[in-house]
């Protein structure tokens, strides 16, 4: 097998793989939640979580990449004991990078749509909420539309690929994430000119301890598991999407100091997307809670009524688009790698191959929002995006997780003692050896609780 690459420089490492955790969910999804959810209170309750269990996670996958040198392909058969089968489950969780993708590639292609609409000014003037909601609609309603968007992104993803770790993942990925954090940057100082700034940040970030509170057990319940969930699906723990990264990083910092920078900046660019956001609602005086239709419907609004709205919009989308092609391009790295390793190909096989595929399974979730928007797999008015973002969000991620964790901890599998002298190779912070029983059991028992909360959000509430 030819020599693994490696990356250039730790920021290009830092930047890459906290490009796979930052994505459209910490942009749109954790602003919402967190002014729903009690304000500075929800996001102390937010790190607790992230830095608990969100880290150890973390570090359990970029261990597994880093003393292996192999992706999930081969992981398992390269540090599990001879004649286990932990092997069997990387078929199931290498089909999680296929079922995220077949949306998460469509999304993107939303966010270039608007992107592009945000530039060239057809935002229009002053147009309201009905109306921006009308273009949304139009959009859905279009195949065309959505295919050849969806095909520039993945195209445009697969082509760094291509290129190879350093001459195409990093060299394109570190910049681009640079540019990502001043356009947040920019965005955020532009929001302290705006008159609802006050305002918004009062209803984001000032501590509401009644919205937890009011609604007795249940609601405090409600919460602590709705931050539980952010922090664990923010990493897209479960995958491999992040393990790939640490098969291509060095062993000269502890995996706790490269986790928690990377943490850092994952919770960085949530927090200031929320200093976008927020401002902008109340000085226009909407409803800053509406989910996808924040972005898609009100948001276009409110770029419409503002002076230079077009230059504003243009420049927000993109901040958008780049989020979400910075993970768009880590998964696909991994596909990659998987199937290099998994077929012995070369990387340019493996980028046509999966090109295909990934086109092919992206159908059904385009065609779901008009030709086949008749079908209702969860029942109600769900979309074959729902059912796919409920096969990865509350099947695979989580049950991946807890591979992960059973593989590190148990003396069947990777077992504790090489974990913890993985994660304590180089210069930082150490984990101590007493935390064996934390990694074994603690943590398995909470992934478990929040596959069983949201099976029952999704079923019984």
């Amino acid at each position: 097998m030819a020599t693994r690459e490696h990356f250039s420089s730790r920021l290009g490492f830092l930047l890459i793989a906290a490009g796979c955790a930052i994505g459209l969910g910490n942009v749109w999804r954790f602003p919402y939640i967190v002014g729903q959810y009690g304000g500075a209170i929800f996001v102390l309750i937010y790190v607790f979580f992230l830095v608990a269990f969100g880290l150890p996670l973390l570090m359990m996958e970029l261990a597994v990449g880093r003393a292996s040198r192999r992706s999930l392909a081969l992981s398992f058969e390269e540090l599990a004991p001879k004649g286990t089968k932990w092997h069997l489950n990387k078929y199931w969780m290498i089909s999680g990078n296929y079922v995220l993708m077949s949306f998460y590639s469509v999304i993107t292609g939303w966010m270039l749509y608007y992107c592009v609409k945000g530039f060239t000014g057809e935002f229009g003037v002053n147009a309201d909420a009905a109306k921006a909601g009308e273009a949304f609609g139009h959009m859905l309603s279009s195949p065309s539309d959505m295919l050849m968007n969806m095909l520039a992104v993945v195209a445009v993803a697969f082509g760094v690929c291509a290129l190879g770790l350093r001459k195409g993942v990093e060299r394109v990925t570190k910049p681009l994430m640079i540019v990502l954090f001043g356009l947040l940057i920019f965005l955020a100082l532009r929001s302290f000119t705006l008159e609802g700034f006050s305002a918004g940040i009062e209803y984001y970030l000032k501590p509401d301890i009644s919205k937890i509170t009011n609604g007795g057990i249940s609601r405090v319940i409600e919460v602590l598991s709705a931050a539980m969930a952010q922090a664990f699906f923010t990493l897209s723990i479960g995958i491999g999407a992040i393990q790939i990264f640490g098969t291509y990083m060095n062993s000269k910092q502890t995996l706790a100091s490269e986790g928690l920078s990377i943490l850092a900046l994952d919770t960085t660019v949530a927090l200031l997307s929320g200093l976008v956001i927020f401002p902008a609602c109340f000085t226009y005086a909407v409803e800053p809670g509406q989910g996808p239709g924040l972005i898609f419907v009100t948001l276009v609004s409110v770029f419409s009524h503002m002076e230079n709205g077009a230059i504003w919009g243009g420049f927000f989308f993109m901040f958008m688009l780049f989020a979400a092609l910075s993970t768009l391009i880590a998964v696909f790295e991994n596909i990659i790698a998987i199937s290099m390793e998994l077929f012995t190909t070369s990387r340019r096989r493996a980028v046509l191959g999966n090109f295909v595929v990934i086109l092919i399974i992206a159908l059904p979730c385009v065609f779901g929002f008009n030709h086949l928007s008749f079908i209702h797999p969860l029942g109600g008015e769900s979309s074959i995006l729902d059912l796919e973002d409920f096969i990865i969000s509350y099947n695979i991620l989580p049950f991946g997780a807890l591979v992960y964790a059973a593989f590190v901890t148990w003396r069947t599998g990777w077992g504790y003692e090489n974990f913890l002298k993985e994660c304590n190779t180089g210069s930082g912070i150490k984990m101590p050896a007493w935390g064996v029983n934390y990694y074994r059991y603690i943590v398995p028992v909470v992934i478990f609780l929040l596959i069983m909360n949201c099976y029952y959000s999704v079923f019984f509430s």
